[in-house]
């Protein structure tokens, strides 16, 4: 096999803003890099735009660790630790960044208006295990098993989630949590 860095039509650029990967509305999109754009590359990342109050929504990684760096703007990010069983928040304004280790529960939340931040992977791509997904998957008789939660209001309560959406709430949805509690400001 030969090396990657000898074939002769070797690419080394990239653009960071020609591949979208998910689009809320303009102001809220994600594009992308990854080793389908860029076979040279070791890593992989998103580059994220988001207004105050849009989430990345929760979700974990199989497969990568994801560093956060907030080009613009303020945000939170927020990482549950499985052995601790604690939640870590850190507020975060241009230039700070984050890590976020593989298969750790995590979240984004813009502070403020135009963040702008890449998300950066220790792999070309990520594989991602989206928490609607799992929340869904989960069948109302399996949470009164597991938790004694009632299979009814576990149904009416995930009934809401039609679809994984990667930056929410979903487009439409009235919530009056757009202000973080103050336990969330973290770090």
């Amino acid at each position: 096999m030969v090396d990657l860095l000898q074939e002769p039509n070797l690419q080394l650029a990239a653009d960071s803003n020609q591949v979208l990967n998910y689009k809320r509305d303009p102001q809220n999109y994600i594009t992308q890099v990854f080793g389908r754009q860029l076979p040279a590359i070791k890593t992989g990342f998103f580059n994220v735009h988001m207004t105050k109050g849009i989430i990345i929504t929760p979700h974990w990684h199989t497969n990568v660790d994801e560093m956060v760096f907030v080009i613009s703007g303020e945000v939170i990010t927020a990482v549950f630790n499985p052995f601790t069983r604690r939640l870590m928040c850190y507020y975060l304004k241009p230039g700070q960044i984050s890590l976020l280790p593989k298969g750790w529960f995590h979240w984004i939340i813009a502070e403020s208006e135009h963040v702008h931040l890449l998300t950066i992977f220790d792999q070309p791509t990520p594989d991602i295990v989206y928490g609607a997904d799992f929340l869904r998957g989960i069948p109302k008789e399996v949470m009164q098993r597991a938790y004694c939660i009632n299979e009814e209001d576990y149904a009416k309560a995930v009934a809401p989630i039609q679809e994984a959406v990667i930056l929410g709430p979903p487009v439409g949805c009235y919530t009056e949590s757009a202000n973080i509690s103050p336990n969330m400001k973290g770090s």
